[in-house]
């Protein structure tokens, strides 16, 4: 298999994200948010770091300032964990793929509830 350089490092910017986010931010505020996904440039300047908030579909403004907050604490904090020449711009992005997943069982329940109800 032959996989890009930046697929690899969004696999690592993840799983330390997740890490730093659970046991190193301190801020209250962004206890409750998973890491969902993290898209990085092919030339390792920028990354995405898609993010929910655990049981909501929505993201609160209070969750979007207090990751806005911890951004340079967390980028300084990847800086030491991964051993790259430069370390990516950090942009968090509320996943909102999983709002619409939620959605879409909602409805299809819906829709088997009404079959059942008139079958």
């Amino acid at each position: 298999m032959n996989f890009k350089r930046a697929d690899r490092v969004a696999e690592l910017i993840m799983a330390e994200m997740s890490d730093i986010i659970f046991k190193e931010v301190k801020d209250p505020r962004v206890h409750g948010v998973t890491i969902t996904a993290v898209k990085v440039t092919d030339d390792l300047r920028n990354a995405k770091i898609y993010f929910v908030e655990m049981g909501k579909d929505e993201c609160s403004d209070a969750i979007k300032s207090g990751l806005t907050k911890a951004t340079g604490f967390v980028r300084r904090e990847l800086g030491k964990r991964l051993q790259l020449r430069c370390v990516p711009e950090i942009m968090f992005v509320h996943d909102t793929s999983f709002g619409y997943g939620n959605r879409i069982d909602k409805l299809l329940a819906d829709i088997a509830k009404q079959e059942e109800n008139n079958g």
